[in-house]
């Protein structure tokens, strides 16, 4: 484990320079999707190849969330943070530098990878280094710092496009990033966020684990480590979030990546006006973030409020389906709630739900393995609906967005009781 952080202050600070580096980490990862609309018309390419490098990204990234979370349970998270970031900022300036697809996409698939490295080892320190009320807090930040970033990207892309051509749009926040990377590993050495714990817990976690193998041993389960999991994972719902989670990543960076296309092929918008359009997205998505934190303190229950939240993009996805190509502003404004649904949903079952694993020693791993289903439902959004919008057209796509929604309800409240047993249990 690492070591709590004594003062307020300091707690304050660590939570700044998480958010810091996760701001700069969509800032590194969105860029491509958000001028993806230009890159079509600059490389000549049709829509399911442009949407290629994101679906490789999102499942490299799937993939490294889990390995990158069991390695953050293992390894100092402060310096897999710092290579993490360090080499999404490389990847950007190889695309700038080398704009050919079979170039960009096996580099964004390991910008992808080294996405991974940031998430699951952050959580670790937010739930070890920081108090109850300031984890709480950070988890909320974090999440706004995402939706801030996303705003900049889809803010500044059209700008850049427009002031000094697409490569730009890699170039800047590369060098942004890298001074962010330094910035995160020199002040979390400062602070000593990333030492390790006193002697003293070191020996009783040691001595904790002894007994765990003690008991697992008589029980005939081949390791402590191992059964401990196992029952973790048997008595929390975490297949059905698993599943939940997958069809929030689907909503939440599908709606994302494809809403600069879907405005331009509906409303004749050009590509400078579509991508600022996308904007709006993550404008309510800092608003959704903090009224699904305010439900949570009503609800006391992590899947019911995400059960609450599939269900308003539900009704937001059906409102759109009645005006999908005539209404503009009403389109981008029920986009922008469903994204802000999936958003608030994100909140509570990947930064939320791993905290309850903090006393098991366990937060990187689950944060890890939860972050990476969001993923593959990205990945499988980014190339379907594309593929679904060129064969059929856009009103399937709003369909199935709607089909989402209500196949995320239904499963978290299926297993909003089981979740609730599971944080009142006795820590085994």
């Amino acid at each position: 484990m690492l070591t709590k952080l004594p003062s307020e202050k300091q707690m304050k600070f660590l939570c700044f320079l998480c958010c810091l580096v996760y701001f700069m980490s969509y800032m590194t990862r969105l860029n491509y999707a958000a001028c993806m609309v230009e890159l079509q018309d600059v490389l000549q390419i049709g829509k399911s190849v442009a949407g290629l490098p994101v679906t490789v990204c999102f499942l490299s990234y799937g993939l490294g969330q889990i390995i990158c979370g069991i390695l953050g349970d293992k390894f100092k998270p402060q310096m897999i943070m710092f290579a993490g970031l360090a080499g999404a900022c490389g990847c950007n300036l190889l695309v700038a530098g080398f704009p050919r697809m079979e170039i960009i996409i096996p580099v964004w698939c390991a910008n992808g990878f080294f996405q991974a490295m940031l998430w699951p080892p952050m959580v670790r320190i937010m739930a070890e280094c920081l108090n109850d009320k300031w984890y709480k807090y950070s988890c909320v930040l974090v999440s706004m710092s995402s939706s801030v970033a996303t705003i900049a990207v889809y803010v500044l892309t059209p700008v850049c496009i427009s002031v000094s051509g697409w490569k730009s749009v890699f170039m800047l926040p590369a060098a942004l990033g890298i001074g962010a990377a330094f910035v995160w590993f020199w002040n979390t050495r400062k602070l000593g966020a990333d030492s390790p714990a006193p002697e003293e817990r070191q020996k009783g976690a040691r001595q904790k684990e002894a007994q765990q193998d003690e008991a697992s041993e008589k029980d005939g389960r081949r390791s402590g480590k191992k059964s401990l999991f196992l029952q973790l994972a048997g008595d929390a719902p975490l297949v059905a979030i698993l599943l939940a989670i997958i069809l929030q990543g689907t909503l939440r960076d599908g709606i994302t990546t494809w809403m600069p296309v879907y405005m331009s092929e509906m409303f004749g918008m050009s590509n400078a006006s579509s991508i600022l359009s996308a904007a709006a997205l993550p404008v309510f998505s800092v608003f959704s973030v903090l009224l699904a934190s305010l439900l949570l303190e009503r609800l006391k229950n992590e899947v019911f409020t995400a059960a609450c939240l599939f269900v308003a993009g539900a009704v937001a996805g059906v409102v759109m389906l009645m005006v999908f190509d005539g209404l503009p502003v009403v389109c981008i404004m029920m986009m922008t709630l469903i994204t802000g649904c999936a958003h608030g949903i994100n909140l509570m079952l990947i930064s939320r739900v791993p905290g309850h694993f903090t006393r098991y020693g366990k937060v990187s791993s689950v944060s890890g393995i939860l972050n990476s289903a969001t993923y593959v439902g990205s990945s499988l959004s980014t190339y379907g609906f594309g593929a679904v919008a060129e064969e059929a057209g856009w009103l399937p796509v709003v369909a199935l967005w709607i089909g989402i929604c209500l196949a995320g309800a239904a499963l978290t409240l299926l297993v909003r009781g089981r979740w609730d047993r599971f944080c009142r249990m006795p820590e085994k």
